[in-house]
């Protein structure tokens, strides 16, 4: 995985999948923020503060999904 460089400062009450829809349009990139964020990956909700980290993601057509999803797979 590669990371963007870039990063996205939470607020309180946000969630990975709405930060995935803010910053990249679609909350199927989730998995891809929370891949590229292990130590923070356990939260459900976010405290606020936290810095997310933003990996570089291939932007897929709409209705296009990854084959896998990276937590079934293994």
């Amino acid at each position: 995985m590669t990371l963007s460089g870039k990063s996205y400062l939470a607020s309180a009450g946000e969630t990975f999948d709405l930060i995935a829809l803010l910053i990249y349009g679609d909350e199927k990139y989730t998995a891809d923020i929370l891949c590229a964020n292990p130590a923070i990956s356990d939260k459900l909700i976010l405290d606020g503060g936290e810095e997310v980290r933003l990996p570089v993601v291939e932007l897929l057509a709409a209705g296009e999904y990854p084959l896998t999803a990276p937590w079934k797979e293994g």
